[in-house]
């Protein structure tokens, strides 16, 4: 809990400079694809996590927050637009919000407008799947390293995910054959692209802090994306006997068949079966994939460590926000299920742990929030005008709840995901999630799950009935939000 003592701390020491500070806070934006909570600071025992449980020794820990839709692309361009995927039709990959917002203004490049130094280090945007950087955001050059990449030198050639990433076509992509989802080998931090990308952040920070200009620095790190490809030392901090394995791997008792979900991203890696090869799959398999997520989770780790170790060498942790943000949530079996692309509560909450400059002692709250919340919330912390650009905002300010102990930041989340042709729209609140299942076009009526998280954050059962008031609550919620937008059309793949 906080205490009346800390806030009294927090509004002398923290919002004075705010308001009458004589340099604008930078901002150091740390972004970890496909991490779910499976940190020590989020009650994780089993996960190795110094550094990010060092970090979150002074920073305020979201345990409630939520991403706005369960894919990589989408929930960066939530995060980088302050909109959701409803309200820009940007649901998938392959679509450059450019092309349907020419005029719209992000994140970096709103700090850029406002005289900030802005880079990009590693994956910030989502690049791959006919999918690009955004140059326009940065000041400098974007430094660019790999996805997905292996160590192993007898590999030859091109995987399939590899060309994907690298834009190849998916036509021709596919063609190529599948790579591992694991590599241990006895290799240092920096023969894999996380490695690298701390050494740049190393580097870009040593730079900055010769520069008489506040700058927005972001720090994207891939794993534990797939494949779970990291030094041996990582893979040693855990003893695979004692995995923590998925209590339940069958679907929710009366879940919407469409809604769940088998095989996709992870039968794109040898060594993995498909659901109708195996569904579960074995118990030494799941315990290798899962001992692979928390082998990626321990190395990012200690690459986040290292980036801000030079901001306190630097002396710039006096003056800079930093922001450690996972894009999605991640299923490790529960329910048969694995990585992300659906509406279930694992794929989507997320850690976030923001500490701002003057803030000591760590501070759990169980507060909603949502990705498009960060947005308004760092402007606002930066003491810069409000957001304009040709997008929608749809994030709402934090900075009333974490300066004036307000008790509630909003009622629900909201996020999305399209399925079978039709689009899941989920209202998450305390207790329930409730998820309307209707074709963007309104064609057919709408098919609901209600989901009770009571006595745990894995489905169990959809509750679901007309007169139940959780139902009655959660869609008056539901329909106060705008139809959502329809999907928009591919964008023309750039030459290679």
């Amino acid at each position: 809990m906080i205490n009346r003592g800390f806030w009294l701390f927090f509004l002398i020491v923290v919002s004075t400079p705010l308001r009458a500070q004589q340099q604008p806070y930078n901002v150091l934006f740390l972004l970890v694809d496909d991490l779910r909570p499976t940190i020590g600071a989020y009650g994780d025992k089993f996960a190795s996590t110094p550094r990010m449980d060092d970090f979150a020794k002074n920073a305020f820990v979201f345990e409630r927050a939520y991403s706005n839709q369960a894919v990589c692309v989408a929930s960066r361009y939530n995060l980088l637009l302050g909109a959701r995927s409803t309200s820009t039709g940007l649901y998938d990959f392959g679509r450059a919000f450019r092309d349907h917002y020419p005029k719209a203004v992000t994140m970096p490049e709103f700090y850029k407008n406002n005289g900030y130094i802005t880079a990009a280090i590693g994956k910030v945007f989502h690049v791959g799947h006919n999918t690009y950087n955004d140059e326009q955001s940065w000041t400098l050059p974007h430094v660019y390293d790999l996805v997905i990449e292996y160590a192993d030198k007898t590999k030859i050639g091109q995987t399939r995910e590899e060309a994907l990433f690298a834009n190849v076509p998916w036509a021709e992509a596919n063609k190529l054959a599948k790579g591992a989802a694991w590599e241990c080998l006895d290799v240092d931090d920096q023969t894999y692209a996380d490695g690298r990308v701390a050494q740049s952040a190393v580097e870009r920070l040593a730079q900055l802090r010769k520069e008489n200009q506040p700058f927005f620095l972001a720090v994207g790190f891939a794993r534990p994306h797939l494949p779970f490809a990291v030094p041996k030392k990582y893979w040693d901090r855990y003893m695979e006997s004692q995995i923590p394995m998925p209590k339940v791997q069958t679907n929710p008792q009366n879940a919407l068949p469409f809604a769940n979900k088998r095989d996709g991203e992870i039968v794109q890696y040898q060594q993995i079966p498909t659901a109708a090869e195996a569904d579960p799959f074995p118990d030494s398999l799941t315990r290798k994939l899962i001992h692979g997520y928390y082998a990626g989770v321990s190395y990012v780790d200690e690459q986040i460590g290292k980036v801000l170790q030079q901001l306190k060498e630097t002396g710039l942790d006096k003056n800079t926000i930093v922001v450690l943000w996972g894009d999605h949530g991640y299923l490790l079996g529960e329910m048969g299920m694995w990585t992300k692309h659906v509406n279930h509560e694992l794929a989507n909450r997320i850690p976030l742990m923001l500490h701002i400059p003057g803030l000591a002692g760590q501070r759990h709250t169980a507060a909603l929030v949502e990705t498009v919340d960060i947005f308004p919330t760092l402007t606002e912390l930066c003491g810069l005008p409000a957001i304009m650009g040709e997008q929608p905002i749809d994030g709402k300010s934090l900075v009333p709840f974490l300066y004036n102990n307000e008790k509630k930041t909003k009622d629900y989340v909201y996020h999305c995901f399209p399925r079978d042709g039709k689009l899941g729209r989920a209202i998450r609140d305390e207790r329930y999630r409730l998820i309307a299942w209707q074709p963007l076009d309104a064609s057919a009526p709408a098919q609901y799950e209600l989901y009770d998280y009571a006595n745990g954050l894995v489905e169990q059962a959809n509750i679901w009935t007309a007169t139940h008031p959780a139902f009655i609550k959660l869609k008056g919620y539901l329909d106060r939000e705008p139809y959502p937008a329809p999907s928009r059309q591919e964008s023309k793949q750039k030459e290679q």
